[in-house]
């Protein structure tokens, strides 16, 4: 919306109060002056009521009707008002202007019913016969031999037609004098409010020629001689402004000049701050490893672009000890973590004996992720490989030392390493799965249908059946039919699988395990639980049972055969179906293992 000049938010505003203000106060003088002369015709009436009633009271005790019609008429000849009187029964007894055996009963009338109470009514309403408004005044009369307070009614009425023409010209001079002081008013506030402005409207050339780098003649803003005080305080304002506007684009200038050359020749992420701790300089490339995706940072307080408590002091001791620093850190994100080789080193501004520190930033995330995997991996699979190869080699050494000529031995012998390569085998095997899931899973070559959770759940079961009878162990389901779910049937087949048979594994003979599925409250996602009654784990172990070849109890998962990757098969089986694992646990009572996949496909 186009900003409006400030003569016209003064002036309409202005002219606005003045408006509702001489519309109140002419609508509340008009008001006035009706209810002033209606009280004051009012109270005429009235009084010509009063000073008839007596001689109407002495008519009515002589029952002398024929009198007091005519003594009726007359009266309101000569007042010129219309004189009416009405038994307290509401018959009219004597009117000045109609014949009063033809009225109807007039009790029901307002002004009538308050005079019967006993007190003076009015009443000011349109007549229909007449067609003119009409003002009533009723009061009371009592007979003197009545032992009823109110016996009569005298009711005096008058047209208000001219009363009304009198307020209405009245209305017309009342408006014609308000319109000549909004003429007025209109004229003066305009020339107020141009000379308010007129000073501001200078002060807004000088401020464009500041914007366009025009600081010359500064000592000659605002020559104006009607220009407010606070006027001339914001000219003074500006006029420093200026001055500091100009040193500040020297000073950037400077800087700028001095920096392009290195930062055209750098493809490494560069911070450049300031003694104040501004960044005044920074390239693309260190905006996207601390704010992906975010707005310029250029003049922010350093502070305010990280939050990296290492960066800050590395900025800090170069800034107290003038030396140049080297080292790593670690940016920890809401979804990864970033390692940065750091080169910090202080400069100097131009024309400036003030310091500030230039920043040299390399990500080194990737080679760090791959310098650990090899390092997991390497120690990970020699301490796996390194049991089995070496009680093959141990029996074949010796079997060929002799012990061949003994088939007994032989024989036992043999099986050990047959046994030893069949873990082997399932080591390689489990290896060579748990690379596929995360190839998959980082390519998005996973494929998802949506099917009913309950059938690959039976299906797992069925592949463990065999295993649990064998140990007398009892498989309970509890799935609802209802549950359908977006996955790889197959993944979350071997999923489960792991779960069952590391419960058969660790579980006594003759238990039982649980196997649960339920739909969350919130309806998001579906968990699927395996429960056994088995030894338990530790609760110090629970955070890294899902980590390749993380073993609770190395000796005994040896013994009963386990590869130590089954669950970290499971927790990546899950995680590439955007799911989470989760795992309860207590020692001597049993374990329950879950995981939980979104119903909805993300």
């Amino acid at each position: 919306m186009k900003a409006k000049k400030i003569i016209w938010q003064i002036f309409p505003a202005n002219l606005l109060i003045l408006l509702v203000a001489l519309t109140a106060a002419t609508w509340y003088s008009t008001a006035s002056i009706q209810a002033f002369f209606l009280a004051e015709t009012e109270n005429s009436l009235e009084s010509r009521c009063r000073l008839v009633g007596a001689r109407v009271v002495e008519l009515v005790e002589e029952d002398n009707i024929a009198e007091l019609r005519d003594f009726i008429v007359q009266g309101g000849r000569e007042s010129g008002v219309r004189l009416t009187v009405i038994a307290a029964s509401g018959r009219v007894l004597a009117d000045s202007n109609e014949d009063p055996d033809i009225m109807n009963n007039h009790r029901n009338r307002p002004e009538v019913a308050t005079a019967l109470s006993g007190t003076t009514g009015s009443s000011l309403r349109f007549s229909t016969t007449l067609s003119d408004a009409l003002l009533y005044v009723a009061i009371p009369l009592r007979l003197q031999a009545s032992p009823v307070t109110t016996n009569l009614i005298l009711r005096a009425s008058l047209s208000i037609s001219s009363l009304y023409q009198t307020i209405a010209r009245i209305k017309r001079r009342v408006a014609l004098g308000a319109l000549a002081i909004v003429i007025l008013a209109i004229l003066t506030t305009l020339f107020i409010s141009r000379n308010i402005s007129r000073p501001l409207e200078e002060l807004k050339i000088w401020a464009e020629r500041f914007a366009h780098g025009d600081f010359s003649k500064r000592k000659e803003l605002l020559q104006s001689r009607n220009a407010s005080r606070e006027v001339v305080a914001l000219a003074k304002t500006m006029e420093r402004m200026a001055e500091n506007l100009h040193e500040k684009i020297d000073m950037i200038s400077n800087q700028r000049n001095q920096l392009e050359t290195l930062f055209s020749s750098m493809r490494e992420g560069i911070i450049a701050i300031d003694f104040e701790e501004r960044i005044v300089l920074i390239n693309d490339a260190a905006t996207r490893l601390f704010d992906p995706g975010g707005s310029p940072s250029a003049g922010k307080l350093v502070q305010e672009f990280t939050r990296s408590l290492d960066l800050l002091q590395q900025i800090q001791y170069v800034r107290e000890t003038g030396e140049s620093l080297k080292a790593e850190l670690t940016l920890h994100g809401s979804q990864t973590t970033s390692y940065l080789q750091t080169s910090a080193v202080p400069f100097h501004m131009a024309n400036d004996d003030s310091s500030g520190v230039l920043i040299v930033l390399n990500d080194v995330t990737h080679l760090r992720r791959l310098e650990s995997v090899r390092r997991d991996f390497v120690a990970n699979v020699s301490h796996e490989l390194r049991t089995p190869i070496t009680a093959i080699r141990g029996y074949v050494e010796t079997l060929l030392d002799g012990a061949l000529d003994q088939k007994e031995d032989a024989r036992r012998f043999l099986a050990i390493v047959l046994r030893q390569s069949s873990r082997l085998s399932d080591i390689i095997n489990d290896l060579l799965a748990l690379s596929r899931i995360e190839l998959d899973s980082s390519t998005d070559n996973i494929e998802l249908e949506e099917q009913h959770i309950c059938s690959v759940v039976r299906a797992a079961l069925q592949t463990c059946q065999i295993d649990a009878e064998q140990k007398g162990i009892i498989l309970q389901l509890h799935c609802p039919e209802d549950i359908r779910v977006p996955l790889n049937p197959h993944l979350i087949e071997q999923a489960l699988v792991n779960l069952i048979v590391n419960a058969v594994r660790y579980s006594p003979e003759k238990s039982e395990i649980r196997v649960e599925v339920l739909a969350c409250e919130e309806g998001q996602e579906v968990s699927i639980s395996v429960a056994d009654d088995g030894c338990g784990i530790g609760a110090e172990h629970l955070p890294r049972v899902f980590e390749r070849f993380y073993r609770s109890d190395k000796a005994r998962s040896r013994e009963l055969g386990g590869t130590g990757l089954g669950l970290a098969i499971v927790k990546h089986i899950v995680q590439a179906h955007n799911g989470r694992v989760a795992v309860n646990s207590e020692e001597g009572v049993g374990t329950e293992f879950s995981f939980f996949l979104p119903i909805k496909g993300e």
